[in-house]
């Protein structure tokens, strides 16, 4: 038997995790911050770290967003088989929702609908970008990603050849944040996609992202990748704001997927220390 939902709680659900996206941290990234003050040596990099603690807390205290560029924003929705959804078009539902959000919480609009001709503003924050899988049940799981321009400008995408390996994909991680510089905000989260095909593995990047930093990855191997590189990220000394320090990401996130044998696609996607992503179940 299939389960209906209707269009209008989409779009309230959508509404909802924009607005809370963009005005509290989640506890993981909150946790993650001050874990990062702790460890940080540097002088700057402590009083960096200290204003964007205090800068969230503000931030949710007073209802007002937590950065100025209120992002792009990106839902994810897991959806079973056995949904049936009543009242109009999924994509129209999410974009009826981010509008609302954007309008009646005054965020930042920054969506122009074509960058080489018109660079024209929406005025809503849309359209969003929607990725949807199908999972079994009748499960309905909605996650709303809102991505900042100068994080989302330093990711990167390619194809590595198979017999780079690890070592290739470590490489092209750390001189995809070398080059990211502090353009991205330090501290980073760095999601890594690698598998499937070149489009698939920024997909992947960005889903990592989404995974808990306080979870650590079940697959060992990963587990021991995503340390890696995060203790390599931290050596290269870029520090809280791009400052100096020893505390450059607070986290790595790794995805992957099986792929062809003569292709390695692999992407980097990097959030700044506001990971803005909130989640719920319909």
């Amino acid at each position: 038997m299939s389960r209906i939902i209707r269009t209008e709680e989409i779009a309230k659900a959508v509404s909802r995790l924009c607005r809370d996206a963009n005005l509290k941290l989640s506890d993981d990234v909150y946790s993650a911050l001050q874990n990062a003050l702790s460890m940080e040596e540097s002088s700057f990099g402590k009083e960096v770290l200290t204003e964007l603690i205090e800068n969230a807390e503000t931030a949710a205290e007073l209802e007002i967003p937590i950065c100025q560029d209120t992002g792009f924003t990106i839902v994810f929705i897991d959806m079973g088989q056995d949904v049936h959804i009543e009242g109009g078009g999924l994509k129209d539902a999410v974009d009826a929702g981010v509008r609302e959000a954007y309008r009646s919480s005054h965020f930042r609009t920054s969506v122009a609908d074509d960058h080489i001709f018109s660079r024209k503003n929406t005025g809503d924050n849309t359209p969003s970008i929607l990725h949807l899988e199908m999972v079994p049940g009748d499960v309905f799981k909605v996650t709303v990603m809102i991505k900042g321009g100068g994080s989302e400008s330093v990711g990167r995408a390619g194809v590595l050849k198979p017999a780079e390996g690890k070592e290739g994909i470590r490489r092209f991680v750390l001189e995809t944040v070398e080059a990211a510089g502090p353009n991205p905000c330090p501290p980073i989260i760095v999601g890594v996609g690698y598998g499937g095909t070149t489009d698939y593995a920024a997909y992947l990047a960005k889903r990592a992202l989404l995974k808990s930093l306080d979870e650590k990855n079940p697959d060992p191997n990963l587990a021991e990748l995503e340390q890696d590189l995060l203790d390599s990220i931290n050596r290269l000394g870029i520090g809280p704001a791009g400052m100096g320090g020893r505390v450059t990401a607070i986290a790595t996130k790794i995805a992957t997927h099986p792929s062809h044998i003569a292709t390695m696609p692999v992407a980097v996607d990097i959030s700044c220390y506001a990971l803005r992503r909130k989640s719920v179940q319909i």
